[in-house]
């Protein structure tokens, strides 16, 4: 009877035992696994390419113009669009962007329309870091003034033609021709062409010439 009794008690120590054994397991992979969830969530996101040939449309946060503008001068601007490349948001609208005025030109007096080229170079990103680019530069030219230059140059010969119509008529008219002409060159001489004047909110595109990695 003592050595069934005996017996009994050793296997319920072994059990016991055995019992004891599973739950360390148990734990140690409830562990490995929460391990590995904290580990994909500091894993960093994969880096996203933007391909050379992306198009951004900015809104001008600083004003440029021909006539006050100078190479070397840098503005700021902002992403009119979002940014998406495979379908992604990478950049999203209203993100800040840098950028530079290669070249300036003012209207001449006589000839040369003004002009106005920029680029950007950096793209600002929120933790404070910036990213530079290169965009093929955006370029324009004022409208032409010519229209407008015949007109004043017609006008004061017209206004010559009248002056020398009352002062004798005939010859006279000739020679008041002759005057107001001059007078209205003179006004041509002395106003300058249409300069080029962009005011913050203006949209201006850019063309990515290389590929970025955010």
């Amino acid at each position: 009877m003592r050595r069934i009794a005996y017996l009994l008690f050793v296997a319920a120590f072994a059990a016991s035992l055995i019992g004891c054994n599973k739950e360390p397991s148990t734990t140690s992979a409830d562990s490995t696994t929460k391990s590995a969830g904290l580990f994909d969530k500091l894993k960093p996101e994969p880096k996203v390419i933007i391909p050379a040939g992306t198009r951004f449309r900015v809104a001008l946060i600083d004003a440029v113009s021909s006539d006050k503008s100078r190479p070397g001068d840098a503005f700021t601007a902002s992403l009119a669009e979002p940014v998406v490349v495979d379908g992604k948001t990478v950049l999203e609208k209203g993100t800040r962007v840098r950028g530079r005025v290669l070249d300036a030109k003012e209207s001449g007096r006589v000839k040369g329309r003004a002009s106005i080229e920029l680029t950007l170079t950096e793209i600002m990103r929120g933790n404070g870091d910036s990213l530079n680019i290169a965009t093929k530069p955006y370029s324009a030219v004022a409208e032409s003034t010519k229209k407008r230059d015949a007109a004043i140059i017609g006008g004061g010969a017209g206004v010559g033609a009248a002056i020398g119509a009352i002062a004798g008529g005939g010859k006279g008219a000739a020679i008041g021709a002759a005057v107001g002409g001059g007078a209205g060159t003179g006004t041509v001489l002395a106003t300058k062409g249409k300069e080029i004047h962009y005011s913050p909110e203006t949209r201006i595109p850019f063309t990515l010439t290389t590929s970025i990695e955010i």
